[in-house]
């Protein structure tokens, strides 16, 4: 059951009208039980190995729980204190090393077996060695990384004492599977979304119009730009050996604008559907194309899973409190595993590499940056310094976004090469009007791109939602009509074209 159709249609508002009509003491069954089925219509069978992990991790926080509980009772200084301490520290580690590895095991099984399976027989065949095993025909779960990791930041924060574990399952399994963030996040914490469900919400016509005005937002990216810029990237990138130089590039800036569109879009359904309910979920994305150096990009891009590598991966390997070398490694690590979460194929590690060799360029670069500037009497706060910091940073993301939609790495090869190619009459002959988008919707495709950027701008000072809940209610009203009318006509959908699934659920 994808956000965009007509069954989440149907199932959203029944879903929050119950919720809403019923005690507040069995609301958390209701959000459980149609959460459960909002995932069993993606797949039955998987519903079971959610259920799995859930009951692993919340027995495995149970059991670490136990021991802190045990260790606040022992007498500090007594002869058996550090020796029962040291058992107890030794203990929390194996219930934590066996949460990971069953939860890892069961990802890594599912998602990676395959791609781990294909690499080693291409290996040994170099040297005329058979493998010998075949990969297995197994479907990848929908948003099993998702709820993977936000299954694994609870064992954390419990083992680190960040918060205590809970003793109720309902709510617990609750915060494993919420649907409106289950198949793609934004992966939560529990110490911000768990209490919520024991919190009693009241109906609030404000927050609820609210929500739908997020909700609408989302949609509005989806359908009217992602869908559209789709069609572009899905030509170029699906047949790389047949387009060379523009064509390449335009599809790549497209893809650039299409992945925020599409996964923004559905953060903000999935915020949107939350708030409706009264629950907050964590923003995602701030902008992410107007930050001035690739560390600033991953402050404002999927900011859930960047600071869930920050929190659990970068800070535990030592963060940047050890030696340089020591520092650069727990980067390069961090975007590798990174890059390997996103997708089992050597071009998603390729672009996990190229954003760590980033990070390391400008950590590696910003004291001879510095000296420049002073020397030649940069201004750093210029809009002109600003705009090209910020056009400078795009491109490489870009260049590293090639990596990161092309279907293997050979075909990134290939696409990189074709991108070279000098062909700047392609703007004139009519070459991009045949990459699958007409010269209206082509024309429409670089002008909705030009609004985002400038409804971008104008957010740079204040939230445009926010303004528009303080005009009076029959603007409020027109806008609204407005919006929903332009995405019934500009919306690219249809028999012919179906609305694509969001990028981010085969991850």
């Amino acid at each position: 059951m994808g956000f965009i159709s007509l069954n989440y249609l149907l199932f959203f508002p029944s879903i929050s009208l119950i919720y809403y009509l019923i005690s507040h003491k069995f609301r958390w069954i209701i959000l459980l039980a149609g959460s459960y089925f909002f995932y069993a219509c993606w797949n039955l069978n998987y519903t079971f190995l959610m259920l799995f992990s859930t009951v692993v991790t919340f027995i495995g926080g149970l059991l670490i729980q136990r021991l802190d509980d045990k260790k606040n009772l022992l007498e500090p200084y007594t002869d058996t204190y550090k020796l029962l301490e040291q058992k107890i520290i030794l203990k929390k580690k194996i219930y934590l090393t066996l949460c990971l590895v069953i939860n890892l095991g069961i990802l890594f099984f599912f998602k990676y077996f395959n791609f781990l399976n294909t690499s080693i027989t291409e290996l040994f065949a170099n040297f005329h060695v058979n493998w010998g095993f075949d990969n297995l025909n197994i479907l990848l779960p929908v948003g099993i990384s998702f709820y993977t990791f936000q299954a694994l930041s609870y064992t954390f924060d419990v083992y680190y004492k960040k918060t205590n574990a809970t003793t109720h399952f309902g709510k617990f399994a609750l915060y494993v599977s919420f649907f409106p963030q289950l198949v793609a996040g934004p992966i939560e914490r529990s110490w911000n979304l768990l209490p919520q469900f024991s919190e009693k919400m009241y109906f609030d016509y404000s927050r609820v119009k609210d929500g739908l005005l997020i909700i609408l937002k989302g949609v509005l990216k989806k359908v009217v730009i992602a869908d559209r810029l789709a069609i572009v990237v899905n030509t170029v990138y699906n047949s790389p050996e047949n387009y060379f130089g523009l064509e390449v590039i335009i599809a790549t800036i497209f893809f650039a604008f299409q992945i925020y569109c599409d996964f923004s879009a559905y953060t903000d359904i999935a915020r949107g559907s939350a708030r409706v309910m009264g629950f907050n979920i964590m923003e995602n994305f701030k902008h992410p194309y107007f930050a001035t150096s690739i560390p600033e990009f991953w402050r404002r891009w999927h900011i859930s899973l960047t600071t869930w590598f920050r929190d659990y991966l970068y800070i535990p390997l030592g963060g940047n409190r050890v030696p340089v070398y020591r520092w650069y490694i727990n980067i390069m690590l961090v975007f590798l595993i990174s890059g390997l979460w996103h997708g089992a194929a050597w071009n998603f590690v390729i672009w996990g590499l190229i954003h760590g060799i980033f990070q390391l360029a400008d950590i590696y670069s910003k004291k001879t940056r510095q000296f420049i500037g002073i020397k030649i009497n940069l201004k750093k706060d210029s809009e002109d310094i600003y705009a090209f910091k910020v056009i400078w940073t795009f491109l490489l993301t870009c260049f590293a976004w090639l990596f990161f939609r092309a279907a293997s790495l050979s075909d990134a090869i290939i696409l990189l090469k074709n991108a070279t190619v000098y062909n700047p009459w392609k703007l004139f002959d009519g070459s991009l009007y045949r990459l699958g988008l007409d010269a209206h919707d082509f024309i429409f495709a670089i002008i909705s791109i030009i609004l985002l950027l400038i409804v971008w701008i104008l957010q740079r000072k204040r939230s445009l939602r926010d303004v528009l809940l303080q005009q009076h209610i029959i603007t409020r009203w027109c806008v609204y009509i407005l919006l929903i009318l332009f995405i019934i006509i500009f919306g690219y959908y249809g028999s012919q074209y179906e609305t694509s699934q969001f990028i981010y659920f085969q991850f």
